[in-house]
């Protein structure tokens, strides 16, 4: 399986505080890839970097062969990588339909378009369902988002990023303060997303973590300490050490 997405070497500094550490990291086509590692490991400050939300201060990243390096977010995106975000960036005053509809609009080309045609309306409004029934949000749409649960919410975030078209999705923390039901949903959604859309979770539940990577890497202070499958990370004496055997 081809790299889909690779980082070189990817450094991040903030004045003597170090969060990534020369990162060689590799996504394949269609995979899912875990990013697990104690809090403060440099979890987040990577995927922002793979995001375009953050610049590396060294390094690269290579996106299907093409250096994005310091991209702005809208750029990353518009060649194929969305993301979610632990705390959603959703609009909390409009409908549920609304915020995936504007989504499909403006990766459509006209997110300012009022006039435009009656056939385009439907078709955006028909993509937007399409979206919907993707992640299983399809019973009260209408509603105010401010006005559906948690775990709807981050259904609804991860519709909003396949609006986009991705070929790779991150997700931060996608069960993150969720119930034991809402996680469950949680992870059947994430498995029935197609295998043509490759997937870099953070995520600190473990048994989500096994039942949906391909592979896992594990990162500490900033470093990989450790890249495999589920089996491999579990027998690997140093993540015991620093993560797997220290109770969250």
């Amino acid at each position: 399986m081809s790299a889909l997405l690779r980082t070189e070497r990817l450094h991040k500094a903030f004045g003597s505080l170090v969060v990534t550490r020369d990162v060689d990291l590799e996504i394949r086509r269609g995979e899912r890839h875990a990013l697990i590692g104690p809090n403060g490991a440099g979890k987040t400050s990577l995927v922002h970097q793979l995001g375009g939300q953050l610049a590396p201060t060294s390094g690269r990243i290579l996106f299907e062969g093409r250096d994005i390096t310091g991209l702005a977010p809208e750029a990353v995106c518009r060649l194929g990588i969305a993301r979610t975000f632990q705390k959603n960036n959703l609009f909390r005053g409009l409908s549920v339909r609304e915020n995936v509809r504007l989504a499909v609009q403006a990766r459509r080309g006209t997110p300012y378009a009022p006039l435009a045609s009656i056939h385009a309306n439907r078709s955006l409004w028909t993509r937007a369902d399409d979206l919907l029934a993707q992640v299983r949000l399809t019973d009260g749409i209408d509603r105010k988002v401010a006005e559906i649960s948690y775990g709807e919410q981050r259904q609804l975030e991860i519709a909003v990023a396949l609006a986009a078209e991705p070929a790779l999705l991150l997700l931060d923390e996608p069960t993150s303060g969720m119930s034991p039901a809402e996680t469950d949903n949680m992870v059947r959604l994430v498995e029935s997303l197609p295998r043509s859309l490759a997937l870099l979770m953070i995520e600190h539940d473990m048994s989500v973590v096994f039942s949906l990577a391909d592979r896992i890497t594990v990162l500490y202070y900033g470093e990989v300490l450790a890249t495999g499958t589920p089996n491999e990370i579990r027998a690997d004496a140093r993540v015991r050490e620093v993560y797997l055997g220290v109770t969250h």
